[in-house]
């Protein structure tokens, strides 16, 4: 994907002109466990695709050499252990840049890059360590002012130039996330085959993480939900050491990694394979739910809008079981529903899982565009409670990931099952 780098650092530097933006890999060790798998920082990847820690990239517009990159040396014994580095030699090649220096430069070389450029991009916060080291050469910059060079005046996110082009997939990226859906869809199938009662849910996050790998993907996405019963009534449950009992839900939130794309993907499923009545009840007002609010994503649109078209019907149906007290629309304006459905529809979806992009501005709500990856995942929740009657202890929740489309809204992972059919079948022995 050299070309695919080389034009996102294009976009970029059209961006920022006239200004200089420094993003920086993802330091060693930076997850804090010995031996721990390193992932690379999304930004930095986005721009390079390179998977090396402890590198930093500085994209200055108008420049003769527009692109550098400050890399580890090569370390023959360092790599013994570790394995192959490409080196302050290799990168311009490897990567596309324009020059590379070795990463302890950086301090000699910055302030140079810095000269006579009005905005930095730049997030402070991240590294302390490293925003020393750029303020630093802000002020090695402005010391110079009287020989007629000026220093940045504006400090300025990279995610404001960032995000709107990450939000956006290119063909190329689309394929990867294409990819780490196919092997999501596959493992949340595989799930399905193994639940019973008895089975554990760790038995069942086993199950979708050897999947996961031997579909070709490096990591889960995020740590996978496997709830069972009560606990799928818990938003962010993530202890999966329960067991799995007769007439139980399961509510699986899970997704791979491929390639740094993620996939994001809810189903719930009767452990026995056949809902009872009360759960194909709810099962079948949250399906409703989503498949209004998939229906409402288009163009110009906003995430509201989407999030306001499953409110309605969770609501409608909430109401008519007597759960909620109407009429409808005051039910509505009131948000009455948020006892039983407490999240947002909808987050953006790419190199992360909750991924770069702007929801709003100044201006307000921003809309949606074609080529955008959104989930959508509506649910509802009843804690074991006399309130809810015979749906206490039911958590839904169906998530699907979403692909803002020309022509409407593409759902991308229709190969898990999801309608009542769908699920019983991929349910049965």
């Amino acid at each position: 994907m050299h070309g695919e780098h080389a034009a996102r650092r294009a976009a970029v530097l059209a961006a920022i002109h006239p200004g200089v933006m420094v993003v920086p890999a993802r330091r060693e060790g930076a997850y804090g466990g010995v031996g721990e798998p390193f992932r690379q920082d999304s930004d930095f990847w986005y721009l390079t695709g390179f998977d090396e820690p402890d590198a930093v990239l500085v994209l200055r517009s108008g420049a003769e050499r527009p692109c550098v990159v400050f890399v580890r040396p090569r370390d023959p014994e360092r790599e013994r252990w570790y394995g192959p580095r490409v080196g302050v030699e290799g990168a311009p090649d490897a990567l596309g840049v324009d020059a590379a220096f070795p990463l302890a430069e950086l301090e000699a070389e910055l302030p140079k890059l810095l000269e006579n450029v009005s905005r930095l991009f730049f997030r402070l916060g991240r590294d302390r360590r490293l925003d020393d080291r750029v303020l630093e050469a802000v002020d090695r910059v402005r010391a110079r002012a009287r020989q007629g060079v000026f220093s940045p005046h504006a400090i300025v996110d990279p995610g404001t130039v960032l995000g709107p082009l990450r939000s956006i997939k290119s063909a190329a990226e689309l394929a990867e996330m294409e990819r780490a859906i196919a092997i999501t869809c596959a493992a949340h199938r595989a799930a399905m085959q193994r639940a019973r009662a008895g089975v554990s849910e760790a038995e069942i996050e086993a199950v979708l993480l050897a999947e996961f790998r031997a579909g070709g993907a490096r990591r889960p996405a995020y740590p996978p939900i496997v709830a069972g019963g009560k606990n799928a009534t818990i938003l962010h449950y993530d202890r999966n050491d329960g067991r799995f009992e007769a007439g139980d839900l399961v509510l699986i939130d899970a997704g791979c990694e491929y390639m740094h794309y993620a996939a994001d993907v809810t189903r719930t499923f009767p452990v026995c394979g056949r809902f009872t009545s009360a759960q194909a009840e709810i099962y079948e007002l949250v399906l409703a739910a989503q498949g209004a609010a998939v229906q409402a994503v288009r163009p110009g649109v906003t995430l509201d809008i989407v999030h306001g078209a499953a409110v309605e019907v969770l609501t409608r149906g909430l109401v008519d079981l007597g759960l909620v007290q109407g009429p409808v629309a005051t039910a509505i304006e009131e948000e009455r529903v948020k006892p039983y459905y407490m999240h947002r529809t909808s987050h953006f979806l790419g190199l992360d899982v909750h991924d770069a992009g702007v929801y709003s501005d100044a201006e307000g709500p921003c809309r949606l565009k074609e080529g955008m990856v959104i989930t959508v995942e509506p649910g509802l929740y009843f804690a074991s409670s006399g309130e809810a009657g015979p749906f206490a202890g039911i958590g839904v929740r169906i998530e699907d990931d979403v692909l803002v489309s020309s022509d409407g809204a593409l759902v991308l992972t229709s190969a898990a099952p999801k309608s009542v059919e769908a699920i019983e079948a991929a349910c049965a022995p």
